[in-house]
């Protein structure tokens, strides 16, 4: 990979960054300098909308700083620690990422299988998508509360609820990859498996199921970031003060953009690793299937 495409991007967005923080965070400098009667010089300006306490929008150094701040600065046990933080996202991530992923494999075998199947259901499936999550969430936490799902399973109704979330996210994306996957084989293949008088779970084991690895994996690196997103947003409506989505509540209720913007900042990072934990995954399985880079 070549790195002068991404550098000439990272440079272009920080100084695009930089720019929109001094127009932003001007106005207060202008207000306050209003209110002292003095002058505002350029140089007053740049080092002022660099340094505020509670910026609209915190310049890269400042994200950056309080970033380091919540990965270094405390014990990974301490609330205020984005590591903690990162972790109890990272639970129900991973939790909903295995429902939802279990639920769109599944779903995707009985609609390649069952012409029935795929005209009931997959419209639905596709209409599930339109409705904004931020909007099903509280409905989600409610529902989960009351029914207390948690007391059923051993575990607290939060995590139940942010499970379910992240999994209505995560199963789309499996669920369409997995089905274009098992349906790669051409009909050429079909018709030569038949000529073996093979079955039709013969024929799913040995041809359909392998042809579907590599959709499969590059959906599940879809569906786990999007599990993020939905474990995030089930964090606000249930009131969490754990999580990075609590994180960033808790930074926008005490207007602190710079807290928000850290933690927005360690949920990319996490997603990124996260990933990149798919594609390994992803490497070995192709490697013992006799894919060769």
């Amino acid at each position: 990979m070549k790195l002068g495409p991404v550098l000439t991007v990272l440079l272009a967005t920080l100084v695009l960054w930089y720019g929109a923080a001094v127009w932003l965070n001007a106005a207060w400098t202008f207000d306050q300098a209003a209110r002292d009667g003095g002058d505002i010089t350029f140089a007053l300006l740049i080092s002022d909308t660099m340094a505020q306490q509670r910026p609209v929008l915190p310049p890269p150094h400042q994200v950056a700083a309080e970033l380091w701040k919540g990965l270094t600065a405390f014990p990974v046990t301490s609330k205020k620690s984005l590591v903690y933080h990162g972790y109890v996202t990272l639970v129900s991530t991973f939790s909903g990422f295995l429902l939802g992923s279990f639920l769109g494999i599944f779903l995707a075998v009985g609609i390649v299988q069952s012409r029935t199947m795929e005209l009931g259901f997959m419209p639905w499936a596709v209409i599930s998508q339109t409705v904004p999550v931020v909007a099903i969430a509280p409905m989600i936490v409610v529902l989960s509360n009351s029914l207390g799902f948690g007391d059923y399973l051993g575990l607290s109704n939060a995590l139940v609820s942010k499970t379910i979330i992240a999994a209505y996210l995560s199963y789309f994306p499996v669920l369409i990859g997995m089905v274009k996957g098992l349906r790669s084989p051409d009909q050429m293949q079909l018709d030569q498996l038949k000529t073996y008088n093979a079955t039709e779970t013969q024929g799913f084991l040995k041809l359909r199921f392998p042809a579907s690895v590599p959709y499969l994996f590059t959906s599940l690196k879809v569906g786990i970031a999007a599990s993020l997103v939905g474990a995030i947003v089930g964090e606000l409506p249930t009131g969490a003060i754990e999580g990075l989505g609590a994180r960033m509540l808790i930074g926008s209720q005490f207007g602190s953009p710079i807290i928000v913007w850290a933690a927005l900042f360690a949920a990319a990072i996490l997603a990124g690793v996260l990933i990149l934990i798919v594609r390994a995954i992803e490497n070995l399985v192709t490697l013992r299937m006799g894919v060769r880079a």
